[in-house]
């Protein structure tokens, strides 16, 4: 975990408008510091060994090293960084590479600039970070017992699914909920069907069996 107030980042990318537009978005919040930028995928592991950021947001398709060659690199040298893909990609088995790399954050490109911030939070953090349209894959994954990470699904929850998911696990009911919250029964019942939409959770105890089961992960 970082300290949000240490967290370095390196920006690369072929296209300059999409530097541009990460880049005024992270600095006009001001908790990030960029000290670094790539136009390819070369230049962005020189400057990854020279300036050692805490994480570094890449291109997967960039000229002369791709994202996921660049993660592989990082991997393979042990150098102690934390890796954010930008993607168009909504392959499979392009993301099953990409997380079997420990790349920590997938971020889709038409979504990068709101994004991003979410991104660099959760993975400054510790945790990891997929973009909420490419949820699927991370479920498929899961699914499919290449690696069931509950902690990565329960990291695709919104801070008041995590709370409302731990009171779950308490056996509160859906009133005792909203009453803790302040907020209507109808709301609750709005997030556990978000929450389940999003841990492809079926059935009327599902929810429950679930916060029971990995109550220690939240």
């Amino acid at each position: 975990m970082i300290s949000q107030h240490t967290v370095t980042l390196l920006l690369a990318d072929d296209h300059p408008l999409m530097r541009k537009g990460l880049k005024e978005v992270i600095e006009e919040d001001g908790r990030y510091t960029i000290v670094a930028e790539a136009g390819d995928g070369e230049k962005a592991l020189e400057l990854i060994e020279r300036h050692q950021p805490s994480i570094a947001i890449v291109d997967i398709d960039m000229p002369r090293l791709g994202g996921l060659e660049l993660a592989k690199t990082v991997l393979s040298k042990r150098i102690p960084v934390d890796i954010i893909i930008l993607t168009m990609h909504d392959k499979q088995n392009v993301f099953n590479r990409a997380m079997d790399l420990g790349v920590m954050g997938y971020v889709v490109k038409d979504s990068a600039l709101t994004d991003i911030l979410d991104a660099i939070t959760l993975v400054g953090s510790g945790r990891h970070y997929i973009s909420p349209s490419l949820s699927g894959l991370l479920l498929k994954r899961s699914r499919s017992g290449e690696a069931a990470d509950y902690p990565t699904l329960i990291s695709l929850l919104t801070p008041t699914e995590r709370k409302i998911l731990r009171l779950i696990a308490e056996e509160k009911t859906t009133k005792e909920i909203a009453d803790h919250l302040f907020v209507s029964v109808r709301t609750i019942d709005t997030h556990r069907a978000h929450i389940c939409s999003k841990l492809d959770l079926h059935g009327p105890t599902a929810l429950l069996r679930f916060a029971l089961e990995n109550k220690t992960k939240f």
